[in-house]
């Protein structure tokens, strides 16, 4: 078993489950965040009830979302996803460390597969994983840092419309968000497929499928990710009344 973890095709399967978990992640993170964009159609952005309890009748479906995730199963699972995450950055760090010793060379971890040198990509995989990694710790000091990790040290969590119009209402961070979007959806096409080469799906008939559902999964995430920073920027900059709570919150947000 150990010599498993330690071979090339071990390496390689470790970082595909893991890369997999980052998949679900993603998906599931993205879909809560569009509860947002869904609010704003509805009239209902920022709306919060005053009782305080889960699923209250008078919340917004964002906010329904955001209970939802404190719920018991997916305390438990968020963790799970959140270390399979890590566990694919870590990893990812160490294959590329292992490989410039072993290589004698700036060269990514490589999957050997002429399919690799279809796109840059694919030929970029380490280079792409640093660009996310770097700009996702900016990215969890607008969230994570304000939420969940408020509820762990037993504060008081931000309220999460306040969050989203807070940290998109600046056009320039719009555009790195959206720019970190985009380099997270070519790090998703490649290792969609690649993930399902690993476990032996590269054959002529199967590999060019996959590369279309990767391109039609990576796509789905990244635009649900879009959709919610645009639409909080349009509603922290252009809508004045969408509710009784949005109003005085831009009134506030300008004052900063």
């Amino acid at each position: 078993m150990a010599n498993f973890f330690t071979s090339s095709i071990g390496k390689k399967f470790i970082q595909s489950i893991s890369g997999a978990f980052l998949i679900i992640f993603l998906l599931l993170h993205g879909t809560i965040n569009f509860f947002s964009v869904i609010d704003s159609f509805k009239g209902q952005f920022g709306k919060v009830a005053d009782d305080a309890v889960r699923f209250s009748a008078g919340d917004g479906w964002f906010q329904l979302g955001c209970d939802f995730m404190s719920t018991p199963v997916i305390d438990i699972m968020v963790p799970i996803l959140a270390l399979g995450f890590a566990v694919h950055i870590l990893w990812g760090c160490w294959l590329t460390v292992d490989n410039y010793r072993r290589r004698g060379g700036l060269k990514r971890y490589e999957v050997a597969s002429k399919a690799q040198n279809d796109s840059w990509s694919a030929k970029n995989m380490a280079v792409l994983g640093v660009i996310i990694l770097g700009f996702l710790c900016f990215h969890l000091t607008h969230f994570w840092a304000k939420m969940q990790l408020q509820e762990f040290l037993g504060a008081e969590a931000e309220n999460p419309y306040y969050l989203l119009l807070n940290t998109f209402r600046h056009w320039w961070v719009l555009a790195l968000y959206i720019v970190w979007f985009f380099f997270i959806w070519l790090h998703l096409n490649h290792g969609f497929w690649s993930m399902f080469q690993t476990i032996g799906w590269n054959n002529k008939k199967w590999l060019p499928r996959l590369k279309v559902i990767g391109i039609v999964v990576s796509s789905l995430i990244i635009l649900l990710f879009v959709a919610t920073a645009v639409n909080a920027f349009i509603e922290a900059n252009f809508v004045t009344a969408s509710a009784q709570y949005t109003k005085p919150l831009l009134e506030a947000i300008a004052a900063l």
